[in-house]
């Protein structure tokens, strides 16, 4: 049986401007996870990204913590109709981790700790649109948020930014993860309310 955390339901927030179609301006940050929260120690935690070859990159706590780490601003926007505006996070840009990478496939599965899964395109991942989120409003990421690390995904709806995220997995074809086998879009665009398949 699974375990709905609070957030999935509750009392609408006041509508805002520059939020896309449906959604509600909230000033907290709801917690929204399907099962446990998963507690990785960062002495534990392990990234990796598998190419179409089975060739697997790695990278520790320690050495993601030496690459090149960005601050990024931006809103988020959760497919059960909340947006956050002007939230700010730390991470290591998609395209740092990927810059060793070869590959010919188009699509990745998102693996996250805690066994969820979510799947996007590859160039959704890339030229300044994704990071792998370590902090957020200058404090470490929480556990209930997705951290350690989560995946940071801002232009599309938020449950595609898989929180206690563990690897990539490249894929030639687009296949549905937990969500998107449970009846969400495959895609997830918020401006063009993407919500359900």
């Amino acid at each position: 049986m699974a375990v709905i955390s609070r957030g999935f339901t509750g009392r609408r927030r006041e509508p805002g401007p520059d939020l896309p179609p449906g959604q509600f301006l909230t000033r907290d940050f709801p917690v929204l996870s399907a099962g446990p929260t998963p507690e990785v120690d960062t002495a534990d935690w392990q990234f990796s990204i598998r190419t179409d070859d089975a060739t697997l990159h790695t990278w520790s706590w320690d050495e993601m913590m030496a690459l090149p780490i960005e601050t990024v601003d931006t809103d988020i926007h959760c497919v059960t109709r909340w947006s956050k505006l002007g939230t700010t996070w730390r991470g290591v840009s998609l395209d740092t981790l990927f810059a060793d990478v070869e590959t010919t496939d188009e699509f990745v599965m998102a693996h996250s700790y805690g066994g969820y899964t979510t799947n996007l395109p590859l160039e959704d991942l890339l030229d300044g649109k994704a990071w792998l989120a370590f902090e957020f409003d200058g404090e470490p990421l929480e556990p209930e948020h997705g951290g350690p690390v989560r995946l940071l995904v801002p232009h599309l709806y938020f449950w595609k930014s898989a929180k206690w995220i563990r690897g990539l997995e490249m894929q030639q074809q687009d296949e549905p993860g937990f969500w998107e086998q449970n009846g969400y879009h495959t895609y997830g665009d918020p401006w063009r309310e993407e919500r359900y398949s």
